[in-house]
């Protein structure tokens, strides 16, 4: 499968579409396969919660567009805050197994290539931290 303009406008348009202004474009064969690699497209609003995967990295790389990923320690205090544009030649982050993190998306058509190990675990409440306004 050739991953192409044609095909980050295919998800894009999804994106746009959803309630939630994502899309995933799965890249494995099932949510039991080892190695989780996809494509999401990113529209400005969509929501992500500080979340951790407590057993696999995660790493981001941005095709398209632009986001800005957080982090966080476990007393809720947002501790470092990256860029990722490849126009700025910032082009994607890995995130250690256990690091609260989420993403802001920045501009309209932002598509990243997301890759975890596998099987896909949905997050669970513990996963989920809450931030200090």
């Amino acid at each position: 499968m050739l991953i192409d303009d044609d095909l980050l406008d295919k998800v894009t348009e999804q994106a746009k579409a959803s309630s939630r202004l994502r899309m995933n474009f799965n890249l494995h064969d099932s949510l039991d396969a080892k190695a989780q690699r996809l494509l999401n497209a990113l529209e400005p609003g969509t929501v992500l919660p500080v979340h951790r995967h407590r057993e696999t990295a995660e790493t981001y790389i941005v095709l398209r567009g632009s986001i800005k990923v957080l982090f966080y320690n476990d007393d809720k205090v947002l501790t470092a805050e990256f860029l990722i544009d490849p126009n700025e030649k910032e082009y994607g982050i890995h995130i250690p197994a256990g690091q609260w993190h989420t993403l802001e998306v920045l501009e309209s058509g932002t598509v990243i290539f997301e890759v975890k190990d596998g099987p896909y675990a949905p997050l669970q409440p513990e996963d989920i931290l809450e931030p200090k306004t």
